[in-house]
């Protein structure tokens, strides 16, 4: 593959390139704003020369050709088909869709060890929701398989590489390898989790403390029962609050994306704890290397496929249960009832290999974005630079030998042709999701909430803001990229 650290892909003819070049890549190249404009808007031109897209939000081509081979044996080419890994998440899908449309919309055909949900109609748009939020779907490496492009791998290799990230997770939070449950996405993880609560819970809404990423607050407010938002610091009295709400589970992002605030989270478990509350909380952007947030939560869970595993290219998740939850064992009799998402075969090998360096890759990449972050502070064109560093709540959970992870916001002066002249001109590699080993820059309140940008705004996230994800390039050679592009303003 090429090397994206090196060799960043930015021009405007590169479009839609695989970030990275791989068949399995979960971010795509939008080098320039309108590009970026064009994708939200799903202009054709844009879309047609996307050679990959990011898993939950559509079907990756792997799995878009298996599935448009599956619709013309079948002749049913007027039809969508969406990929399960068997008959009990093409269930689940299928129950989605029939409770919001008509039930003759949507019929499940099965080849080998895949269920296709097949759907027509207005169960198409609920059949598109429900994969985008509960990341349920199929590997694409598992379609590689059908289409025999890839192989199975051994079974005894598969366990192997089980257990040594698993032995590897535990390592790192310092909890038995037994309550680590490794799965399909960082998503389908929090589904868990949320299938667990309701089992104990049933039918209460969630609260959400602090500016959510979007799916973490879809997935509980249109699969389950809804989920409420607070913004911490606009709360005299949360404890109130909470009280009234009454929520099933509170979550919490450790920190915000893309603001990089951390909520108050020990004041929070006690308050959850003293209100038999459970607090579900996702340290993937703050990174289980850096933070300890599993001392103050009842489930963490993490999106591997970002810093974890830093390759771009592998769907993964974890969830992990606190033992010395007051919940535990009914967490445990709970997860017994339910099917977890298992990790795909040959991505869990993968994920095992690439994991080997985590410790040290983030430890690095935490140095990196520190030193572009004090950069970005000094530059005149630079009008706020968001990070967590100076964040009193991040740093009481964070780790002695911690650090501030790997992503930073910023805004700049000036106008919003400013902010596209600088985008447009910035070599480096530019594209949704975070964690590469590579930097990987977006406009991500566009990409995230362009339908809602008014919404986004009132929470206090700036719409031009700029998301930086801090890879392993020479500083020296990352910041005079940046300084080339700001110079020019």
């Amino acid at each position: 593959m090429r090397d994206l650290i090196k060799n960043p892909i930015w021009k405007k003819s590169e479009l839609g390139s695989a970030l990275p070049e791989s068949a399995h890549a979960v971010s795509i190249a939008l080098p320039t704003w309108d590009d970026v404009i064009a994708y939200e808007e799903k202009d054709p031109r844009c879309l047609n020369s996307l050679k990959s897209i990011y898993p939950r939000f559509g079907l990756n081509p792997l799995l878009k050709k298996l599935a448009n081979q599956t619709l013309s044996e079948y002749g049913l080419n007027e039809h969508n088909a969406w990929p399960y890994p068997n008959i009990y998440f093409a269930m689940k899908a299928k129950i989605y869709c029939d409770k919001n449309s008509n039930e003759r919309n949507s019929f499940i055909k099965e080849k080998k060890d895949i269920a296709f949900l097949i759907t027509t109609g207005e169960a198409c748009n609920y059949a598109r929701i429900f994969w985008q939020h509960t990341g349920l779907g199929s590997s694409s490496r598992q379609a590689a398989e059908h289409l025999r492009l890839e192989f199975p791998p051994s079974k005894q290799l598969v366990k192997n590489s089980l257990k040594i990230v698993r032995d590897r997770i535990s390592n790192i939070t310092n909890i038995n390898s037994e309550y680590i449950h490794i799965t399909s996405s960082g998503m389908s993880a929090l589904h868990t989790a949320l299938e667990i609560i309701y089992k104990i819970f049933p039918h209460k809404p969630t609260l959400q403390i602090g500016f959510p990423y979007v799916d973490v607050l879809k997935l509980p407010k249109n699969i389950f029962f809804g989920a409420n938002l607070l913004i911490e610091d606009n709360i005299d009295d949360i404890e109130s609050e909470i009280k009234k709400i009454n929520p099933s589970a509170i979550i919490i992002e450790l920190p915000s994306n893309p603001m990089l605030r951390c909520t108050n989270l020990k004041k929070i478990a006690k308050i959850g704890n003293e209100l038999n509350i459970p607090i579900i909380t996702d340290d993937t952007i703050g990174s289980n290397v850096n933070i300890n947030s599993l001392e103050n939560s009842d489930l963490v869970f993490t999106s591997l496929t970002k810093i974890f595993s830093g390759r771009g290219d592998i769907l993964a998740g974890s969830l992990i249960l606190n033992p010395y939850s007051k919940w535990f064992k009914s967490f445990n009799r709970a997860l017994a009832e339910i099917q977890i998402p298992k990790l795909y075969a040959n991505d869990l090998i993968l994920l095992e290999k690439a994991s080997r360096d985590v410790k040290e890759r983030v430890l690095q990449q935490n140095k990196n974005c520190l030193n572009l972050k004090n950069r970005l502070k000094k530059h005149k064109s630079i009008k706020k630079v968001f990070h967590p560093e100076f964040c009193e709540n991040f740093n009481s959970i964070k780790k002695e030998e911690g650090g501030y992870g790997c992503l930073l916001s910023f805004e700049l002066k000036g106008d919003i042709e400013k902010v596209k002249q600088f985008y447009d001109s910035l070599e480096i590699s530019k594209g949704p999701s975070l964690g590469n080993k590579f930097t990987l820059v977006c406009p991500y309140v566009q990409l995230a909430h362009y339908n809602e940008l008014p919404w986004a705004e009132s929470l206090g996230v700036p719409p031009l803001l700029m998301r930086v994800s801090v890879g392993l390039e020479n500083c020296e050679k990352l910041w005079n990229i940046f300084s080339k592009a700001l110079d020019n303003l």
